[in-house]
């Protein structure tokens, strides 16, 4: 259980109420601060797999942990963003990203019993609206929510990342389409 890609994604779960803190700090440094938190989580995300890959230390518990860490992490990330900015144009995208990842999650898991885990398995599409998501929720968390060429930017890449969202989920269940539509057989 404890190698460095292991202890990365526990250090990115730790990193979740320092993120909190920082956030809700009456400084002007304090959304600066959070989104530096945010970030240095963000990468280990990247990193952790890398290394778990490179040096051959994958374990039943980083694969548990890692996609547990990174949803959490994004969903902190969004409610606060949510109740800070009450703007449908950031709490469309969070409402769509956080159903996504539900569902998603319940797809795999379902898929897992059937045996069929491997066709609902992270794709290229998922990557770069993971890439998209982290960039949007890192110039948000930066940045005040009074409207500014930062927050539009921020914005636009979470609707970016909302649409790729909807796009990987598509293709999730149209992969797991065929197990879904079967009729199931009475024992």
């Amino acid at each position: 259980m404890t190698n460095i890609p292991n202890l990365l994604t526990l250090l990115r779960v730790l990193l979740i109420p320092v993120f909190i803190l920082l956030f809700y700090l009456p400084f002007e440094w304090s959304y600066l601060a959070a989104s530096a938190v945010f970030a240095v989580a963000s990468l280990t995300d990247w990193l952790d797999g890398y290394l778990a890959r490179r040096w051959e230390q994958s374990t039943p518990f980083g694969a548990f942990l890692d996609p547990v860490a990174d949803k959490l992490m994004v969903a902190v990330a969004l409610v606060m963003l949510v109740e800070e900015h009450a703007s449908f144009w950031l709490t469309l995208p969070a409402v769509i990203i956080i159903g996504r990842e539900i569902v998603v999650s319940a797809l795999r898991e379902w898929m897992a019993e059937l045996g069929a885990r491997a066709q609902v398995a992270v794709s290229n599409l998922g990557k770069w609206k993971t890439t998209a998501q982290m960039v949007a929720l890192v110039i948000l968390i930066a940045n005040p929510p009074q409207l500014s060429v930062y927050v539009v930017l921020g914005y636009l890449l979470l609707i970016v990342a909302a649409v790729l969202t909807l796009w990987s989920m598509a293709q999730y269940l149209l992969a797991a389409w065929p197990h879904l539509s079967s009729e199931v057989e009475k024992k």
